[in-house]
């Protein structure tokens, strides 16, 4: 009997497990370690957060995709990889032994070059981290609005990419929401972004940077741009306060801008756990692993890598969940070819992928290479068809 692991329950992960659970692989023994038992599905992350989704309409339960899959769950984070040994090593369980390994962890703002900001900022992924922080605050204004009703509550956002951009929006509407409801002044919420360049959403047309631009200005969100963020402290309004009062945070950028914020969230380019690249693994300068065409490590074929822990040497491309979500299917054919003996068979991506970003008002905006269109409220049904249809 042969072991197959899988390190983490992204989408690429999520999609090859149903199949494995609908093709069973002969002779081969099955493992997922993950250190959440419902994983989330980053189409749907900023409808859940704007309140259009409950957490179980957006979340995979790994519990019973692994039981379907007939896979031994290990409820552990994986912290290194014995490669010579070919064992992966975890927090809390004794080493795991495979014959082939496969990676799709996903991957965490980079934080650490800023002073304060792992201390005192709120990263955007893991995912898990971040809604903990989100439900906490959702929760407060539910149970207690009174406690925000004598001065703004200001949120600082870290990054003007897709991802910062929507968080602002879908922010925004939520707590305007839950203002309301607690018989509070929606224009008590006030929303920071911060972003180092001057065009928003590099990647994308400038279009369509210029497009939520101004949809940002329109919903009276404060845009800090070309500000590059330096350090984050925290500070108390007095002495009185700091036994009963949670701390606030103080954003100070290079060019002299200082902002105080209830809580800051890190929405900036991405970077790779550690202990992939001190593995011996083969990664790129982030510390994601390089994998050839089959989506195999290039320095070590046994293991497999997709979603965004995973760099394509031939293809590269964003680090965005419809790629993941493409990587699936070849995923688990390649799996399943090199568990029979057979050589593994090339996968290429799509060039352009279709991006609907929600606006968080029921509407949002198609990207597709140098086209865009909206926003619009057909275009968020489309785009809410296409992810429940996903979850289906």
């Amino acid at each position: 009997m042969k072991n197959m692991v899988l390190i983490g329950g992204g989408h690429s992960h999520a999609i090859a497990l149903r199949l494995l659970g609908l093709h069973p692989l002969p002779n081969v023994a099955l493992t997922l370690i993950t250190d959440v038992l419902d994983t989330p599905y980053s189409g749907m992350l900023p409808g859940y957060i704007g309140g259009f989704y409950a957490f179980s309409e957006c979340h995979i339960q790994l519990r019973h995709l692994a039981r379907f899959a007939q896979a031994r769950l290990v409820l552990d984070r994986a912290i290194g990889l014995d490669l010579p040994n070919k064992q992966v090593i975890c927090r809390e369980h004794a080493p795991i032994a495979f014959d082939w390994l496969s990676i799709d962890i996903g991957s965490t703002p980079a934080m650490a070059a800023i002073p304060g900001a792992v201390e005192y900022a709120i990263p955007a992924k893991p995912v898990p981290q971040f809604l903990a922080a989100w439900n906490h605050l959702v929760a407060s204004l539910q149970s207690a609005p009174e406690n925000f009703g004598d001065r703004p509550l200001r949120l600082g956002i870290v990054g003007g990419g897709a991802g910062g951009v929507e968080l602002a929006l879908t922010m925004q509407t939520r707590l305007r929401q839950l203002f309301k409801a607690g018989g509070l002044s929606p224009a008590l919420v006030e929303i920071h972004l911060f972003h180092r360049q001057f065009n928003l959403m590099t990647g994308y047309p400038t279009s369509v940077g210029k497009c939520f631009h101004q949809l940002l200005i329109q919903r009276g969100i404060h845009l800090h741009l070309s500000e590059t963020v330096r350090q984050i402290a925290v500070i108390s309004e007095s002495i009185s306060d700091r036994d009963s009062q949670p701390l606030k945070k103080i954003i100070y950028c290079e060019s002299g801008l200082t902002e105080i914020c209830d809580d800051i969230f890190w929405v900036t380019h991405a970077i790779a756990p550690s202990w992939l690249q001190a593995s011996g693994l083969a990664t790129d300068d982030r510390g994601f692993i390089l994998v050839n065409d089959t989506l195999q490590s290039i320095s070590h074929p046994d293991i497999f890598a997709t979603g965004d822990i995973a760099t394509a040497i031939h293809h590269p491309r964003p680090k965005a969940g419809v790629f993941a979500v493409r990587q699936g299917k070849p995923l688990f054919e390649n799996l399943r070819s090199i568990s029979s003996g057979q050589s593994p068979c090339p996968f290429h991506p799509q060039k352009r992928h279709l991006a609907l970003i929600g606006t968080g008002e029921a509407r949002a905006v198609a990207a597709w290479g140098r086209y865009w269109l909206g926003p619009s409220s057909w275009l968020w049904f489309w785009k809410d068809w296409i992810d429940r249809r996903f979850m289906a």
